[in-house]
């Protein structure tokens, strides 16, 4: 008998976009879930309704008492989700869910049971809805280590293969609460929150399994978060640090050759070359300087 998965949708605006993640849970072709929507706008967002109107008994609805934030309310979503199954995906409000996501997980985790999470590839669509070409994400493809059957990441091996590009597409991730434990993203960190658990949860003997499929649309837009982070460089000072940090740890653990690709940083330099010639591209010669800049100076912003 397969596990119970559940799926937990942090969520703060953009009432349009939730009612699209809802229409693609109910619509799993493995119809065997449980889903909390978790509201972090104070309970006026409009969500309460949304599932109310919606009658469907696998759907619940919770309101944060105050505004969390982000990353604080991920990890409650993870405490609350993880009494209703073993499995638990955090679905962000504003992507959807392919129709065989849920039978997906479910039987990658089948196939890797000591897995503390598993993931799949993803689509990109737009603000709205259709599919869209990414570079962003067509480089993550390639950073995908090759071979037969599924990802597996773990060791040296696996912590050097995450450092040379994040392939990992954060919402994609099911994770299993029996291995994860009490384990739960830094809410000190507000975009490397996802790398810097996977790194940590590595660094600690632990295996991630992938699938290379494509289960999950993953929207990307100028209202979300991580769209802004880039903009005004906090994603780039987030990342030039947490690198550094998990070089360390690698160091620690002796292991050389995962070091040596987190203090080259070659993905993020790259990134950042990239948005310099975007905006130069695009006639916006201060945006591009400032991309410049911040490169020249090793990931400082002044």
């Amino acid at each position: 008998m397969r596990e119970a998965l559940a799926i937990a949708i942090p969520f703060y605006a953009g009432l349009e976009y939730l009612e699209e993640a809802l229409a693609s849970v109910r619509a799993q072709t493995d119809a065997e879930w449980r889903a909390v929507v978790v509201d972090d706008s104070g309970g006026e967002s409009g969500a309460r309704a949304l599932v109310e109107r919606l009658g469907d008994a696998r759907l619940a609805y919770l309101a944060n008492a105050r505004n969390l934030g982000m990353v604080a309310c991920w990890n409650r979503c993870l405490d609350e989700a993880a009494g209703a199954a073993e499995l638990v995906t955090l679905l962000h409000a504003d992507d959807r869910l392919l129709p065989d996501y849920v039978a997906r997980m479910k039987a990658l985790a089948a196939r890797h049971p000591r897995a503390v999470a598993h993931f799949c590839p993803s689509v990109t669509i737009g603000s709205d809805g259709a599919s869209i070409r990414s570079l962003q994400d067509d480089i993550k493809k390639f950073l995908v280590p090759r071979g037969p059957g599924d990802v597996v990441l773990a060791g040296e091996a696996g912590l050097r293969a995450l450092m040379r590009g994040n392939f990992v597409i954060c919402p994609t991730l099911c994770w299993r609460r029996a291995v994860l434990g009490a384990r739960r993203f830094d809410a000190r960190w507000r975009q490397v929150q996802d790398l810097e658990l996977l790194a940590r949860l590595l660094c600690a003997g632990e295996t991630l399994a992938g699938e290379r499929e494509a289960a999950y649309a993953y929207r990307r837009h100028d209202a979300n978060a991580t769209a802004r982070q880039t903009e005004s460089l906090l994603r780039f000072e987030e990342e030039f640090a947490i690198f550094e940090r998990i070089a360390a740890d690698a160091h620690a653990l002796g292991w050389r050759g995962a070091e040596r690709t987190s203090r080259r940083k070659t993905i993020l330099r790259l990134h950042l070359g990239w948005r310099v010639a975007s905006e130069l591209a695009r006639a916006r010669p201060a945006a591009a300087w400032r991309y410049a800049r911040f490169l020249a100076r090793g990931g400082r912003s002044s």
